[in-house]
């Protein structure tokens, strides 16, 4: 299949390009009919879909590092983080979403099992957290196909979703997963309701549960030694982001879809976070919390009586 980067033309010269390359880059993954069900399951309004990117050692792993200390930062969301999200999920008696590289699954088998014993979910998240965008087609494929086998072979259950590492999505990412008859994915951006994902212009058939940046703790706390980077907005100001993102999606009867990492968010200033935003749903009532394979599901099945 031929892509929009098979055709090369000057590096940083985008306004000489012909209307037909443009158009073919801008085409290869488009959103298509909105996926927003008129009414949620157990006779719920709206929806919440918590999820959390257990990427553990693979975000010192993936750029060739070796850093003894952003190694034991990763094994901090195994060892601390993990098990006390799930504490509070459990507590609350909600169930989530994990996405996690295969590395990490290797390398905390046990985890994926509880996680998946206790009614969670676990989505592909790569093999080791690499860019999709920095690999050829066949490699891609290969690597998503590698981490899928690899986590049913740890867990007995073939993840069914996706969420790309980084956010990272290819020109053949959206094809990868169509051959793989995967259910969704949940790495774009173009909506906050479900749509479908068009493939050059036709209906692929995977469903979409957009993120965003400002429903994700990483944009807010998370810091590296050596690029001076550092967060910037306190515990407080994130947890109204999130519930004024909540309380819009229960006006609107939609979806507030969650994007958490276990080694930023279960720190003992933050974790408190979670716990409200999940009382504070609670106490507004009629949100239907689910996992994003269940939420993917619902709205697939509902699209479905509309043709």
């Amino acid at each position: 299949m031929n892509t929009a980067s098979d055709t090369q033309f000057t590096p940083g010269a985008c306004w000489e390009w012909p209307e037909h390359h443009w158009q073919q880059i801008v085409n290869q993954v488009r959103a298509g009919r909105s996926l927003r069900p008129k009414s949620w399951p157990e006779n719920c309004s709206w929806a919440v879909a918590i999820s959390f990117d257990s990427d553990h050692e693979t975000n010192e792993l993936r750029d060739g590092g070796q850093s003894i200390g952003r190694l034991a930062w990763g094994e901090f969301g195994a060892r601390v983080g993990v098990p006390r999200l799930t504490a509070l999920l459990n507590k609350h008696d909600v169930r989530a979403s994990f996405y996690v590289p295969a590395v990490a699954a290797i390398l905390h088998k046990d985890e994926q099992r509880r996680l998946i014993g206790e009614g969670h979910e676990i989505g592909l998240h790569g093999w080791i957290h690499e860019l999709n965008s920095t690999l050829a087609y066949h490699d891609e494929r290969e690597l998503l196909m590698r981490s899928s086998d690899t986590i049913e072979s740890i867990t007995g259950v073939r993840p069914i979703g996706m969420r790309t590492p980084s956010w990272d999505f290819s020109s053949n990412t959206l094809r990868i997963a169509v051959e793989m008859e995967l259910l969704y994915d949940s790495s774009l951006m173009a909506d906050e309701e479900c749509y479908e994902l068009l493939l050059n212009g036709e209906p692929s058939g995977v469903i979409e549960l957009p993120v965003e940046w400002i429903r994700d703790d990483a944009a807010y706390f998370l810091m590296h030694r050596s690029q001076s980077l550092r967060p910037y907005i306190g515990p407080n100001d994130v947890f109204d982001i999130f519930r004024r993102e909540m309380e819009g999606a229960r006006q609107a009867g939609s979806l507030f879809q969650l994007t958490l990492h276990p080694h930023i968010i279960a720190a003992r200033s933050r974790i408190w976070i979670l716990d409200e935003l999940i009382r504070h749903a609670k106490a507004m009532g009629g949100a239907w919390f689910a996992t994003h394979a269940e939420i993917a599901a619902h709205v697939k099945s509902w699209s479905a009586t509309r043709t």
